[in-house]
């Protein structure tokens, strides 16, 4: 199955939708548990097992869920963990101690869920481009489908409960995956997050929270889920992440109008690596296809388009590149076949 997905370009990495030049996604994660049910961190591998058979006994009884797949810890590799975790499909760590937690993946990879992470429930949904409306929707028909069947933990005055009180509200968390070089370059980009930080937001590394920023790519979510509401969340996301967009255009223009020359040589130079090098690390590539990624949305290069720049950062990674050559491969040997990859995929 992995080795299929790996073939494949996942959904959010399209590269359509809206400010698809700098936005690579949007995504909507709900946070929901069960009524009566501990916690998944307070409680045994028995208890949680019992909160994956209410999920499967729920699923099958829903036709939404009918077009998807559930894993559990023990159908997968340490390999195939890394892989789905590399396609955003579920977070760092989950799955790793024992068959008491599974993973819900819709056959068109819009919505994962995840059973049995910090809440029972992480119910998250992806789309191409700045569009937070959409994986919103999307999310909300899993959300409702599920709540059809198995009570979550509301208070009225509260909202949805959460094993952090951070999500405790709507449970709500929406986010963007932005590119931002310019910013990074012009090292205006501590002033930009300084600023957006005191309008409700949080920014984080390319796998979200405790993750590093990689290829000058962030994730940018709201603070908030009690006392907002979840059209005041997508619409704080949507706002804040335009005047980012804003940001990030005046910084470009000034890079072309200050330093044209430098900009423009370290486009066609990462250009030129990808293309002729024979050993790239994953994180070689990711810093490259970002100056790539910026000489295509400033027009300086055509040769290479944005959903290819993005199937290289995907294939790019240690356990895609390992599930689409089907070969498990020692580091160095994963540098050497990265390079011929990105020859062949560049050429």
């Amino acid at each position: 199955m992995f080795e299929d997905m790996a073939r494949n370009l996942t959904g959010w990495l399209s590269g359509k939708g809206d400010e698809n030049m700098v936005v690579l996604s949007s995504r909507v994660r709900l946070a929901r548990n069960l009524a009566g049910c501990i916690y998944p961190s307070a409680a045994d591998a028995a208890t949680r097992e019992k909160v994956v058979g209410y999920f499967e006994s729920m699923a099958d009884r829903s036709d939404l869920f009918a077009r998807g797949k559930l894993l559990r810890g023990n159908d997968m590799t340490p390999l195939d963990r890394d892989f789905l975790v590399e396609r955003h499909l579920m977070s760092p760590g989950f799955m790793k101690d024992d068959n008491s937690r599974a993973l819900f993946i819709s056959d068109d990879e819009q919505v994962s869920i995840m059973i049995n992470e910090e809440d029972h429930l992480r119910i998250q949904a992806m789309s191409p481009g700045l569009n937070p409306d959409s994986p919103h929707e999307i999310a909300g028909k899993f959300d409702n489908a599920i709540g059809k069947h198995l009570e979550f933990d509301y208070d009225s005055d509260f909202g949805y409960l959460t094993a952090c009180p951070t999500n405790v509200g709507t449970g709500l968390r929406a986010s963007v995956l932005i590119h931002l070089p310019g910013l990074v370059i012009t090292k205006d980009i501590d002033r930009v997050i300084s600023k957006i930080t005191k309008m409700g937001v949080v920014v984080r590394g390319f796998y979200g929270e405790g993750s590093d920023v990689l290829g000058n790519l962030f994730q940018v979510s709201n603070q908030n889920t009690l006392g907002v509401s979840e059209k005041e969340t997508l619409q704080l996301i949507a706002s804040v992440t335009r005047s980012i967009i804003a940001e990030e255009d005046h910084a470009r223009e000034r890079l072309m109008r200050e330093a044209s020359e430098q900009i423009i040589d370290k486009i066609w130079r990462a250009y030129g690596i990808l293309k002729h090098a024979r050993v790239l690390t994953s994180e070689e590539v990711m810093n490259l296809l970002s100056a790539v990624r910026l000489g295509v949305a400033m027009k300086v290069i055509d040769c290479v388009d944005i959903p290819k720049i993005n199937e290289i950062l995907l294939l790019s990674q240690p356990a895609h590149l390992q599930k689409y050559y089907k070969e498990e491969m020692t580091p160095d040997r994963r540098d050497f076949i990265r390079a011929e990859m990105v020859r062949e995929k560049i050429k």
